[in-house]
């Protein structure tokens, strides 16, 4: 036995024959990667995985290495009494299920993740949020929800916001000022304008690699013009109470050793508008050529030492600025789904999150990717008519700018320039849509704390 408060919780739900029992709504590649992990872990139950088609969570399991008599038809009650894992089409069936103690929401969509979300919460279960997207749109509201039940609201482990959230944790926890927190990604201005259709030149990716893997060219060019990252970095400055830069996200060239130099108040010599706030760094230079020690698929933060003893120390562990006075710590990688259980024991067995909203801090509205005439229909992140950019939350409200998690399916009324943000007067929306009501309703409450 490891010395580990957690572990011993685990441990001893296992040895009672009460494990923790989970509910999966979702069955994409980040819960793909969650139950290859989860299986190994006991103590641990999968109770449940709920996706519009069951043919795809049967491939997903048997991807992730389950044998079929693990996942043998059968309801709940088979399950509870065997230890299986059922199968249905129905999240809200499974957010009720006896014995149900943590949904962990990953289905990717925004207007779904907020409704099995508020299911999950009154029903009193643990919600781990991967779908960051819904977070975005609604996590403030949600976290306050979930606080009111008596029920935590994490963001998902694995995932860049949760570990970026946990390195400024970390940073506070110690005594720094946080001046950046943030993630690599790689970025080019031309990104901005990307579509479906010309996602995969970008990648670099063949067609048959394309039809091996069932790749999504409207996901991936989600992560690739910019959308996600400014979805992750709202995530955290909501979570974190960083603030965007006026500009939103800058995509600054730079390396793992430069971030100190880059990541600190353009005052100091750096690229920020401010300090305590959120930045996204890129793996490539502006004419195309790699950044040298790029950090793409991790997390940092910069730090400013509070004196001339912190400065010195600094020099002897942290890569440094020119000055000395700034610092970066940095973790290279992150491993998606293989390390959500992480979330789903903290909040089952402690009652603790991995990050979660504290404010709302910063929005992610639909921008133009060209000019879009009256009439024409937005259709979502990573489409063909608009990319998500990160704004303040107070710039976004009082703008009225339309968040990008709802610019799914909606038709122009006015026509928006390229680059400009869509607001809500500039589309026809359903006002009586449950999902817009509660977005709404988090403008309206938060636009209060905010003194709008």
């Amino acid at each position: 036995m490891i010395g580990s408060h957690l572990l011993q919780l685990l441990a001893a739900r296992a040895e009672s024959g009460n494990p923790l029992r989970v509910g999966l709504i979702g069955a994409g590649r980040f819960g793909t990667m969650f139950l290859s992990q989860a299986r190994r872990v006991q103590g641990l139950h999968v109770l449940g995985i709920a996706d519009l088609s069951l043919e795809r969570t049967r491939d997903a399991l048997s991807r992730a290495g389950w044998p079929a008599e693990q996942f043998a038809a059968g309801g709940v009650t088979q399950a509870l009494e065997t230890g299986a894992t059922y199968l249905t089409d129905d999240g809200a069936s499974l957010i009720q299920a006896d014995g149900l103690e943590v949904v962990i929401e990953a289905t990717g969509n925004p207007v779904a993740g907020i409704r099995y979300a508020l299911q999950a919460i009154e029903n009193g279960r643990h919600v781990v949020m991967v779908n960051v997207e819904a977070d975005v749109l609604a996590g403030p509201l949600l976290a306050e929800r979930a606080a009111a039940a008596g029920v935590v609201y994490s963001l998902a482990y694995g995932d860049q916001p949760a570990l970026i959230c946990e390195l400024v944790e970390w940073a506070y926890s110690n005594g720094f000022e946080v001046v950046c927190a943030g993630k690599g990604a790689r970025y080019l201005p031309v990104y901005h304008t990307s579509t479906p259709d010309t996602v995969w030149e970008y990648y670099g990716f063949s067609p048959d690699k394309v039809a091996r893997d069932g790749l999504s060219a409207q996901m991936y060019n989600s992560f690739l013009d910019g959308t996600k990252s400014a979805i992750e970095m709202a995530a955290v400055a909501n979570a974190t109470g960083l603030v965007p830069q006026p500009e939103g996200l800058l995509f600054p060239p730079c390396g793992v050793n430069d971030l100190p130099h880059v990541c600190r108040p353009r005052s100091d010599g750096g690229q920020l508008a401010h300090a305590g706030t959120v930045e996204v760094v890129s793996s490539l230079e502006r004419d195309g050529r790699p950044v040298y020690g790029d950090l793409r698929h991790g997390v940092f933060v910069t730090l400013k030492a509070s004196s001339n003893y912190v400065k010195r120390c600094f020099a002897e562990y942290l890569p440094t600025d020119s000055t000395g006075w700034y610092a970066a710590m940095v973790r290279p990688y992150h491993l998606v789904g293989l390390e959500l259980t992480t979330s789903v024991l903290k909040a089952g067995l402690r009652g603790e999150a991995t990050g979660f909203p504290v404010g709302f801090r910063a929005d992610v509205v639909a921008t133009a990717k060209k000019h879009l005439a009256a009439g024409s229909l937005l259709d979502g992140e990573g489409g063909f008519a608009v990319y998500g950019a990160l704004m303040p939350a107070e710039d976004a409200l009082k703008a009225g700018a339309l968040p990008v998690g709802l610019a799914h399916n909606l038709r122009l009324k006015n026509e928006v320039a390229a680059g400009q943000p869509v607001r809500w007067t500039d589309v026809a929306y359903d006002e009586a849509n449950p999902v817009v009501r509660f977005r709404r309703e988090m403008e309206q409450h938060m636009g209060n704390d905010l003194g709008l």
